[in-house]
This record gives structure tokens, C-alpha cells and sequence, in this order.
């Protein structure tokens, strides 16, 4: 006699019933993906809830990693994670960021590199899904022979929510947020736009999105690109006198430059002398060059590195050179439930990514969103010269906001954590946080883990910086 038939002959029918249910699996159970206990290079089980997967989009297989809140799951907010580049894995957010682990740097000496639990994590306070968004990175993988994609077509992740959450539907309930930071702060802003549209259509299941968060964002390219001379004149990387000698030469626009305007062509040139051993990411370190016969890196400025670098010739870049190491080992991917033989190499940033630059500015799109009731958190690192603090200066002018909040210092233990500026639409209920980090650089999180935390926690919990 079967479990089933059994079942029906010893127990009551209101009994037997609710047996069934918890027997039959639910048409909102989730199965893309698949629980993730343990990770090579991390000693023991897991502190919290991971889980990974694949949801398809547009003829593409899109590779997430979920981390459930470890402080309330079911209240904490629900944020989708996309991370910039374009072509960079959501995996950097979740190591270098704002995740609960690291990689052990300071005791690497080969191999599988070591994972430690993180403090300063987002998942403290909230539950992350990690995107690896477009096509082409990290895990993520076409099912058709085009790879290519766009802007526009990334914006199109706003389907991915929509499924993620279909599969995952105990979480429906929770506020939604989009997040990201660099280059995704184009992305970002389209996926919310898409999101808002789909809501206001109809489409089910209804979203209950409530905000946005934009970290050291490219919003306008031209802005971007041209607040860079500002910047450097303002930190003292280049002289009064060559300041001067821009900005009369060039007339303020240091980007669309002709060949013929000689004079703007010599002061760029001079500009870029100035700043060429200077990591742009953070202006506080030195560049790096990739040295192929010694697997390391070492600072451009340094001609004949010595056979073994002393820390004065450390370079960031060897932080980002272990998920290269860790990613591709086939244990670790095994782990994951990676998909075999559908990528050749994971790279932290997919430089070869058939990618099309096809929106020049989310300006207008802010200015749409700022017509709706869901709140923004906007942050840069103060000695970022990637996305300088400076542009997001200048297109938070251009969306013409009221201010809530003057511009003042904000603090962490007691200390100066940076400055923030509060805008708040009281017809639509739209608020806005703007913030610098002190000392931090491209992107703000990486640099600053502990702030960064805190100014997210604050937030996220409609707590002032």
C-alpha cells in the first residue's frame, strides 16, 4: 500500500488535506534556484541564507545570487543588485562592497583564496539579490548565438524583477528597491522607470517598489567625462595656472574638442601628464600595470620593481586578481550550481563584452522619477575622479529639486563621514539623499565599507544621516 493510500484510510479528512498540501509543492515555489550551504575557501556552513541560480530573460541566462536579510527577512527591504562596468559581475558588489564575506588578503600566499565573514554588510539590514547583468557577465550566458546587448537592452532586467519575484512570491510584500553604482547608475534608473511603467500598466504580479539607490553613478556621459578637469584642479592635482589655461583654451568643454583647437589639445595633453601615475578609481593610490612574467601588479610610476615588492608597492588592483582565482575553480563552481561548459572563464569584468552605449543620459529619467512617490539615495567618493562628486553636483542642479536639508557634515563614530544635502517634493512625495564619503573612492563601498553601511542602514530606515 502506498504512503499516499495509506494516508487516506488512518487519518481524518480535514487532517489528510492539509498533509497533502504541505506534500504537493507550491506553484510559487521557487526553482531557479538552489540553496548554497557551503563555499570552498569559506570554513563551515554559511551565517546566512545564499542561494543561486539562473532566470531567463530575452534569450538569455541571467546568474543571480540571493542573500536573505540576517537581521528581519520578513519586513527587511528586498534590493536588486546590478553592478556597473558595463560587464563587471554582481559577485564584486557582494566581495568588495556591500556582501557579508571578503576574500583573506593579508595572508594570500596561493592557491583557493580564503573567505571571511564580513560586519559592515547590507544584508544586515535587508535581503540582496546579486545580478550578473548583461549577458556576457559573470556566470550569465546567451542561449542564442547573439551575445550583444545595450542600454536599452539592459534595461530590460526590469523582467528579470518581475520573474525573480513570480518564483519568489513569500517576498512580493516586502519593499522593493533597484540598486547598483558606477556605470549601472545608467542602468538603475531605467530599470526603476521600467518597473513604475509595468505597475501602472497592470502587469502582475504588482511590484510594490519603493525606491532606488545609485552608488558613485554615471548618469550623464558628457557630465561625467567633463567634471573630471573640475575636480582635479579642486584636490590640487593640476596647477591654477594649467586650470586656467582649460578652461580659456577648451571654453569649459573638455570632451567635444576639435582637432584643429590646438591650444585645448596642449593643455589636455598636459592635464593627462599630471595625472597618469594617479589611479583614477582613487586618487589617493598609484596606477597599475599587469606585470604577465610575475603574475602581479605593480605601479606604473615604478620603472624596475624590484624581485619582490615590499608593501610601499602594493597595488589595489591585487584585491580584485583573487575572485579571478576563486570563480573559476571548478569546486567553486560546483557550489554555485554553475551550469557547466557555458562560459569559458569568468572575469570579474568582462572587457570583451559585446556591448552598445546607446543612452547618453538618465538626467530626464530622474526628473520623471522625482514625479513619484519612491525615495533615492545618491552617494560618490570624495577622491573618486572616475564619477566625481562634482558631476553628481551638476546634474542634481539640472533635476531642479527642493531642498529639504542644507548641505552639512554627516558622522560615524563621532567623526566626519562626509557631507549630504536632503530634497524632498512634497507634492509627490519624492525624497532624495545625497551623499559624499570622506576619503573614499571609485566605488564608495569598496573604499569605505564601515560609512557606507551606516549610511545605508540610516536610509533605508528613513533615519537622517
Amino acid at each position: 500500500m502506498g504512503f499516499i493510500t495509506s494516508l487516506i484510510f488512518i487519518t481524518p479528512k480535514w487532517l489528510f488535506l492539509r498533509l497533502l498540501l504541505l506534500l504537493v509543492p507550491s506553484a510559487n515555489a521557487a526553482f531557479s534556484g538552489e540553496v548554497v550551504k557551503y563555499l570552498p575557501g569559506y570554513d563551515g556552513q554559511l551565517p546566512f541564507k545564499l542561494e543561486t541560480g539562473y532566470v531567463s530573460v530575452n534569450h538569455s541566462e541571467l546568474f543571480y545570487y540571493f542573500i536573505e536579510s540576517q537581521g528581519e527577512p520578513e519586513t527587511d527591504p528586498l534590493f536588486f543588485w546590478f553592478s556597473g562596468g558595463p560587464g563587471c559581475s554582481s559577485f564584486n558588489g557582494l566581495i568588495y562592497e556591500i556582501g557579508p564575506l571578503q576574500f583573506d588578503i593579508n595572508h594570500y600566499d596561493g592557491g583557493l583564496p580564503t573567505l571571511l565573514n564580513y560586519p559592515y554588510s547590507w544584508t544586515e539590514t535587508a535581503s540582496f539579490v546579486f545580478v550578473d547583468s548583461p549577458v556576457g557577465t559573470g556566470f550569465s550566458y546567451s542561449t542564442s548565438s547573439d551575445w550583444s546587448t545595450s542600454d536599452t537592452l539592459s534595461a530590460e532586467q526590469a523582467q528579470f524583477v518581475r520573474k525573480w519575484l513570480e518564483e519568489h512570491s513569500q517576498y512580493l510584500h516586502l519593499r522593493l528597491f533597484i540598486g547598483g553604482d558606477s556605470y549601472s547608475g545608467i542602468i538603475v534608473p531605467l530599470i526603476t522607470l521600467k518597473i513604475v511603467q509595468g505597475n501602472d500598466a497592470g502587469l502582475k504580479p504588482h511590484l510594490n517598489l519603493t525606491g532606488y539607490y545609485a552608488g558613485s553613478p554615471v548618469t550623464d556621459i558628457y557630465i561625467t567625462k567633463n567634471s573630471r578637469f573640475k575636480f582635479a584642479h579642486r584636490l590640487a592635482l593640476i596647477s591654477d595656472q594649467l586650470y586656467e589655461k582649460l578652461k580659456s583654451s577648451c571654453k569649459g568643454d573638455y570632451v567635444n574638442v576639435d582637432a584643429n583647437e590646438t591650444a585645448c589639445q596642449t593643455a589636455i595633453f598636459q592635464y593627462e601628464k599630471n595625472i597618469e601615475d594617479i589611479y583614477t578609481d582613487n586618487i589617493l593610490l598609484p596606477d597599475c600595470a599587469f606585470d604577465e612574467s610575475r603574475n602581479l601588479y605593480h605601479p606604473l610610476s615604478l620603472q624596475r620593481p624590484s624581485p619582490k615588492l615590499s608593501s610601499d608597492f602594493w597595488c589595489w588592483d591585487f584585491n580584485h586578481s583573487l575572485s579571478n582565482y576563486w570563480a573559476n575553480d571548478p569546486s567553486v563552481q560546483e557550489a554555485l550550481h554553475v551550469r557547466k561548459g557555458k562560459i569559458k572563464y569568468w572575469e570579474r569584468c568582462n572587457e570583451t563584452l559585446s556591448y552598445t552605449n546607446d543612452v547618453e543620459t538618465v538626467v530626464h529619467v530622474h526628473q520623471w522619477l522625482s514625479h513619484r512617490k519612491l525615495q533615492a539615495l545618491v552617494n560618490n567618493g570624495d577622491r573618486d575622479m572616475t564619477v566625481p562628486y562634482v558631476a553628481a553636483e551638476e546634474w542634481l542642479k539640472i533635476l531642479n529639486l527642493t531642498v529639504s536639508s542644507k548641505w552639512r557634515p554627516w558622522f560615524v563614530d563621532g567623526q566626519v563621514a562626509g557631507y549630504t544635502r536632503s530634497y524632498h517634493e512634497k507634492a509627490t512625495g519624492y525624497r532624495l539623499e545625497y551623499g559624499t564619503v570622506k576619503g573614499a573612492g571609485h566605488t564608495a563601498p569598496e573604499y569605505s565599507r564601515k560609512n557606507c553601511y551606516e549610511m545605508f542602514r540610516r536610509w533605508i530606515h528613513y533615519y537622517p544621516l
